[in-house]
């Protein structure tokens, strides 16, 4: 059976890749320390700042992706599960790569400027979510 997949579907998957792309880097960035003999294996703290400024930002990236899946992943398996993709597809992508620059923003720097073009990828899928909630809710359109 053939299956096209909806910018939804895509957009969703697309968020649990780079949710797995993130968790790989973090988990190699570890391994390394650990298989070199740099680290024990059970002496990393959960907040990844013992390692580095790029780890501690690694760590609340990634954090932060599964902090917000359950508004994003939600709001798209709710979609997907009710028919009702024609609410989501419109925007699922742009709302992918708001998350995807967000998070590599995220990665990258702390910098106050960073920092406020990262709120801003973050307002906007804020706003998705939002728009899309109140067209579920038959409100708007």
């Amino acid at each position: 059976m053939d299956y096209v997949l909806s910018n939804t579907s895509v957009a969703l998957l697309g968020y649990i890749a780079l949710t797995l792309v993130i968790l790989l880097i973090l988990a190699s960035l570890r391994t390394g320390l650990t298989v070199s003999g740099k680290r024990r294996a059970n002496d990393f703290a959960p907040t990844g700042e013992d390692v580095g400024p790029f780890s501690r930002r690694l760590v609340r990236a990634h954090a932060n992706l599964y902090e917000f899946f359950p508004i994003y992943g939600g709001l798209l398996l709710f979609a997907l599960a009710t028919g009702q993709t024609g609410v989501t597809n419109g925007l699922a992508l742009v709302f992918l790569g708001a998350r995807l620059f967000q998070t590599l923003i995220h990665i990258s720097s702390t910098s106050i400027m960073a920092v406020q073009v990262r709120f801003f990828f973050f307002l906007a899928q804020f706003f998705i979510a939002i728009y899309w909630v109140v067209n579920f809710l038959g409100v708007i359109g």
